[in-house]
Order: structure tokens, then C-alpha cells, then sequence
């Protein structure tokens, strides 16, 4: 049992302690996991087996040639920074402190460590031998789950306790994070191909349902049809009710599998105007999930909100929808929902209500949509926007596009940009808008333009190509934009010289993090979440994509193409994976909770964050910087 540590103590445990002092040094492991998700009785096992120890400053607490580690320890005060040969010469010292475990791997694996570890000041641990240590594990599932899920459980955790918070904001009682395979809870109703009209029509009628699915023999969906196909595809067109159901089905079946969640269902009902979503396993339909599951209890869906957006007749409605989508991002904040799935959601409702303004100004313009290519760039190109956007957007024009339909596109778009600015998403300051001459060329002179920058790769091409390159198509003639995008890959990977100029200026970017390895705060103790963090993850995935050919635009998709192509553990790039979506969910949550400092959105003041995020956060700037290091080898010779 550990001493007070208002004394250097001798390395060995108190043999009888007190209640009292028992109890004080229970109360204080209970606000850390994973003592906070332990019985009572397993964190008094870990105190009664668990000595003492006192390090002073700089004394070493445990090195490689101390061997196979046989302590795991737990720091009560102060903090222990630990370098390895590379990581020091990079400045990549990382630091424990109080309410940390360590070397959680090396004890686990039974073997030395890696790293120096030394005290950064007076400090007092916990010593708990590894015999001990993995019976406390056998006791205690919450112990031995954190040990070999750490980083795991910690977002968990945190994800825990944002969802709980934001409980009162919540509009629904089911998590969109919910697999449909758990949502589904009986077999759809279905019929053969060949299943008379009279005999479906039948059943959806007797068993009270709004769609039949249309299977093989096998229970493959091959169609379906539903109460709002009747109208038009039955009744209208005068089609006999003998008729097979084959000739009147929607097919193909747009289906999801038992894996996908609830979330990935009312993003393609949103996309695709869709009621109904058939769910299969290993092929087999299995289920149906309709929008009335999704939102039962909820007052505003997102298929709600998208409806009201594609409906909107003026730019006063839009105005108000755009409100709506904030409400929104609140409500699935308070689900719980996770960052890539909550920052899709925001990029897909504003891309619906870009689609609708760009309908509303081309009938005012007599400007025809499938005669050229409105591009999102940057953020929303990545399909990766938070709350607090501006835009960045471009048009990709026909070359045979006349001088004066030209000027009538340009003032087309320019009204697009005031229009998008009154309903909440400012001018770019930068000037890099549809409406602008300089982002308004036909695909020749974008090939042109991309070329000069990859070629010359001066720092304003490596700035621009930083936000142009992210480019996706929203609105009219897609193939533009993806003849562009074959050239922008193409191009890039036969000029290494330029894909090296991209690492060296993303490597200017610095992790805040200090030579021991905590978090660096500026004066007034806050960070910028998006350039001294998530910013680093996404010109990283922009650079490897580039380099091995990789088409995709969003990061998270960039960061799980790359990885198996490097030859990495999926540990590792999940780690990148991960320490980039929670940056994404701490902007959003600055954001959603108008948080945000005055005319800095993304800078979090470190000191407001809860244990666990501040953790996890110091963990995200870790693998940051380990990311960059990686940049920096494979670039920087």
C-alpha cells in the first residue's frame, strides 16, 4: 500500500495502512480510468499490492537496460517524460502525468522497454509488479479491457461523456451509431419476380406495410416497390393488376449490409429520396429499415431537413434551412455520433442546399447546370466541414464555352456566392469563389493552371494546390471534374520534385506539443485544433495519396488507402485514423457549443477539457507528429 507523499518515502509498501488513508487514495484513482470502471473491490486491490515510489527530478525512472519490465506504474504527482534515440533527435519526447499508467505495451508483452523514461519534477508513482498486475486483470474486465484498448478506450470515454452532456440537446432516443443488423428485428416481407401486382399489393395492404422487396431464390434483392410507386408506376400507366410485379419494380435495389449503421441508412434515404432501405447479410435480405425506424422519435431528421432544402422556393427559406442544420449537428453531437460520420453529415446538407441555391440563380440567369462543373473545394471537397465554414469553391467550364455566356455564368456565380454568404458561409477572404475570374475557367485552362503549379511548385502553387487539389464535383456535368481529377493525379505522381516540395512546406506546420513532450499553449493557453492539428493529418493524406495514384479526396479514406500501400500496421494508421477524427469532434463541439473564441473558431483553451480529452488530446498531437516524422524520412533526403 502506497505512502504519504508529503515525504520521501523508502521503496517498499506499508505494511497495515489506515482506513483513512485507504480511503483518501481510493478517492483519489476513482476520477481516472480506468479505476473510474472498476468495482470498488478491484481498485483496493490495486492499492493494497501497489507500493509507493519517489523520483526526484530528472532521475531515471526506467530505460531499456533496466530489462524485462516488472512494474507497472501509475503516476500520483508530477510527470514523467520518456525519448528514444530518433524520437529525441526529432524533438519527439512524449510525457506522462498525473493519472497516467505506464509502459502499459512493455508490461503486457513481457519485455524491455524502448524509451528513457525520467522524472520531469518531484515525482510520486504507484508501483503495481506485473504478477499483480495480470491478476488484477483476470479479476477485472474494465482493467484488463483498458490495458489492451487504451487509446480505444479513452475515445470511447470521452465519447461517453460528450454524449451525456449533450444529453439535453438530444432529439432522439436511438444513436444513429447503431448497426442496422441490431435495429432490423424480423425478416422483410418479400415476393418472387414473377408475384402478380393483385397478390403484392395484397400483402403490403393486409400486413399494413409501405414497401415489398423483390428477391431471387437465393433472398438476394433484385427490386422493390412501394405505396409511392403505385400512383405513377401502376395506377397512371394503366398497368393490370395480373401483371408480374417484375415489370413495375424500382431496380436495381439500392441495399446496405447488417454492418452498416443507422447513420449510413439516413444518408442514403437523404441522397437518394428513399423511404426504405433493404438490409442483407453475406447477399440475403435480412431486413428492412425504413425512415419512420430511423426517426420515431425524433421531431427533425435529416432527411427532414433536406426535404425542407430541396422544397425551399427563395433564398429566405434556404436562409432559415441553413439554421436547421446546425440544430441538427447539435442534435447528432448528442447521439454520440462520431466526427467523420457528423462532418459528412454537415458537408452532404450543405451541398444539398448549394445544389437548390444554384437551381434557384440558374432559372434566374437562364443558365443550363449540365453546362459545366460547380466544384467544392477545400473542406467541403473532403466532405469534412465543420460548423464554422467559408467558401471555397470553383467552376470548370466547357472549352467551347462562348465569351459571353462566359460573363453571363460569372455573374451567375458571383450571385451564388452572396447568396451562400447570407445564409451563414462567408466570402472567402482569399477570393477563391466560383464568382471570381481567376475560378471560373473552362477544363483546358484548369489542366493548364494545375500543370504550372506542379511543375514551377513556387509557395503560392503549393498553397494553392493545398486547397484547389481537394476539389469535388457538387453540382452539373461530373465528368469535367473528373477529367480533371485524372490529370491532377497523373501529373503529380510523375513530379516527385513536387510531391517533396508538398512534405517540405506541410513540415513547416508545427505540433504543439513541447520538448517534454505535454501540450504547448500559447499566452492565453489555447491551441489552433485546425492548423497546429488536423491540418497536419490532411496534407499528410494528401501527399501519399497523390504519390501512390489514390483518387480519393476525403481524408479519413486517403489515411485507410495509404496505410496498407506503405506496408503499415493497421494499428498504426488507424492511430492516425483516430488522433485525426477526435481534432474534428473537439472543433465541432467548440463550435455547436458557440465556445469558439472571437474570430478564431478552432483554438480550444486546454485547460476547459475534462481528464480524459486532454489525454487523448496530447495522444492526437502524438500521433501527429509521429505522422510527420514519417513525412519527413520519406521526403526530406
Amino acid at each position: 500500500m502506497p505512502q504519504n507523499a508529503t515525504s520521501n518515502p523508502p521503496r517498499k509498501p506499508d505494511a497495515t495502512p489506515s482506513g483513512s488513508l485507504f480511503a483518501n487514495f481510493r478517492q483519489e484513482l476513482l476520477p481516472h480510468p480506468p479505476f473510474a470502471q472498476m468495482a470498488p473491490q478491484d481498485v483496493d486491490f490495486f492499492l493494497s499490492h501497489a507500493q509507493q515510489l519517489y523520483f526526484a527530478p530528472d532521475e531515471t525512472v526506467l530505460e531499456p537496460a533496466s530489462g524485462v519490465v516488472s512494474q507497472l506504474f501509475y503516476i500520483r504527482q508530477g510527470a514523467v517524460t520518456g525519448t528514444r534515440g530518433l524520437a529525441e533527435q526529432m524533438g519527439g519526447a512524449f510525457e506522462y502525468e498525473a493519472g497516467d499508467l505506464f509502459p502499459v505495451s512493455a508490461a503486457l508483452a513481457g519485455r524491455a522497454v524502448t524509451a528513457s523514461y525520467r522524472a520531469s519534477g518531484d515525482t510520486f508513482v504507484l508501483s503495481l509488479p506485473v504478477a499483480h498486475m495480470q491478476a488484477l486483470a483476470q479479476r477485472s474486465p474494465a482493467f484488463a479491457e483498458f490495458l489492451n484498448l487504451r487509446t480505444t478506450k479513452f475515445l470511447e470515454l470521452s465519447r461517453k461523456a460528450l454524449q451525456a452532456a449533450y444529453a439535453s440537446h438530444s432529439l432522439t432516443a436511438q444513436s444513429l451509431d447503431k448497426a442496422l443488423g441490431d435495429l432490423v428485428d424480423k425478416a422483410p416481407v418479400a415476393c418472387a419476380p414473377d408475384t402478380p401486382l393483385r397478390e403484392a399489393l395484397q400483402a403490403m395492404h393486409h400486413k399494413r406495410i409501405g414497401s415489398i422487396l423483390v428477391t431471387d431464390p437465393a433472398g438476394q434483392p433484385i427490386g422493390i416497390l412501394t405505396r409511392y410507386d403505385i400512383l405513377g408506376r401502376i395506377t397512371l400507366a394503366q398497368v393490370p393488376l395480373d401483371a408480374p410485379i417484375s415489370q413495375v419494380m424500382v431496380h436495381p435495389v439500392l441495399t446496405l449490409t447488417a454492418d452498416h449503421t443507422a447513420q449510413d441508412a439516413a444518408l442514403l434515404m437523404s441522397q437518394h429520396g428513399m423511404r426504405h432501405v433493404p438490409v442483407t447479410r453475406n447477399g440475403v435480405a435480412v431486413g428492412m429499415v425504413s425512415e419512420r425506424d430511423l426517426f420515431a422519435m425524433q421531431k427533425q431528421s435529416l432527411k427532414n431537413v433536406s426535404t425542407a432544402i430541396r422544397a425551399a422556393p427563395d433564398i429566405d427559406a434556404l436562409k432559415r434551412a441553413a439554421q436547421d442544420i446546425r440544430r441538427l449537428a447539435r442534435s447528432l453531437l448528442g447521439q454520440g455520433v462520431q466526427a467523420r460520420q457528423l462532418t459528412s453529415l454537415i458537408s452532404h446538407l450543405n451541398d444539398v442546399l448549394t445544389e437548390r441555391l444554384l437551381q434557384i440563380k440558374a432559372s434566374e440567369h437562364g443558365v443550363d447546370l449540365n453546362r459545366l462543373c460547380w466544384l467544392s473545394l477545400g473542406s467541403e471537397g473532403r466532405d469534412e466541414q465543420t460548423i464554422a465554414t467559408d467558401q471555397d469553391n470553383a467552376l470548370i467550364l466547357p472549352d467551347d464555352t462562348p465569351a459571353e455566356s462566359r460573363e453571363l455564368i460569372r455573374a451567375f456565380a458571383r450571385e451564388v456566392n452572396l447568396a451562400l454568404d447570407a445564409c451563414g458561409y462567408p466570402l472567402c477572404h482569399g477570393g477563391i469563389m466560383a464568382g471570381e475570374a481567376a475560378c471560373c475557367l473552362t477544363l483546358a485552362e484548369w489542366r493548364e493552371r494545375f500543370r504550372q503549379w506542379i511543375a514551377q511548385g513556387s509557395p503560392q502553387d503549393l498553397l494553392n494546390a493545398s486547397i484547389y487539389f481537394d476539389f469535388r464535383a457538387l453540382a452539373g456535368d461530373a465528368s469535367l471534374a473528373q477529367a480533371l481529377r485524372q490529370e491532377v493525379v497523373q501529373t503529380a505522381r510523375q513530379t516527385p520534385r513536387f510531391l517533396k516540395q508538398m512534405a517540405l512546406n506541410a513540415l513547416t506546420r508545427s505540433v504543439p506539443l513541447n520538448w517534454r513532450g505535454a501540450v504547448d499553449t500559447d499566452a492565453q493557453g489555447t491551441v489552433d485544433l485546425k492548423l497546429q492539428g488536423t491540418a497536419i493529418f490532411v496534407d499528410a493524406a494528401r501527399i501519399y495519396s497523390l504519390a501512390h495514384g489514390i483518387d480519393q479526396t476525403n481524408t479519413r479514406m486517403r489515411l485507410e488507402a495509404i496505410g496498407p500501400l506503405l506496408k503499415l500496421a493497421d494499428t498504426e494508421f488507424g492511430a492516425w485514423v483516430g488522433g485525426f477524427e477526435f481534432l474534428q469532434m473537439l472543433r465541432l463541439r467548440i463550435q455547436l457549443d458557440d465556445e469558439a473564441l472571437p474570430d478564431a473558431p478552432n483554438r480550444i483553451v486546454v485547460a476547459t477539457l475534462n481528464d480524459i480529452d486532454r489525454r487523448i488530446l496530447r495522444e492526437s498531437f502524438r500521433v501527429a507528429r509521429q505522422l510527420q516524422q514519417r513525412l519527413q524520412l520519406d521526403y526530406q533526403r
